[in-house]
């Protein structure tokens, strides 16, 4: 059976953007999958299970990422992160 692969466009909507405390609520709910998961911001991917690498993106309030989840829990990490994002982080 080949790892499933799902991918979702969400529009960050807190108005501080992805910055420190947000990135961290992220990463910390990616690790809680066993999915690989992938964070694109224009020509730009980063691991989305790495603090560092989501502070790279410097996503402000509007921007649109795309998140790719590739493993046997892939829908359920998608649809947490999803939620995360387009709920500001709450």
């Amino acid at each position: 059976m080949e790892p499933q692969s799902v991918r979702k466009t969400v529009t960050v909507v807190n108005p501080q953007g992805l910055h420190a405390r947000p990135a961290d609520l992220f990463v910390k709910t990616a690790n809680q999958f066993s999915a690989t998961i992938e964070v694109t911001k224009g020509n730009e991917t980063v691991d989305g299970k790495s603090i560092l690498s989501i502070l790279t993106l410097a996503a402000e309030q509007g921007t649109e990422l795309e998140i790719n989840a590739t493993g046997s829990d892939a829908q359920r990490a998608l649809a947490a992160l999803s939620e995360l994002v387009e709920n500001g982080f709450e």
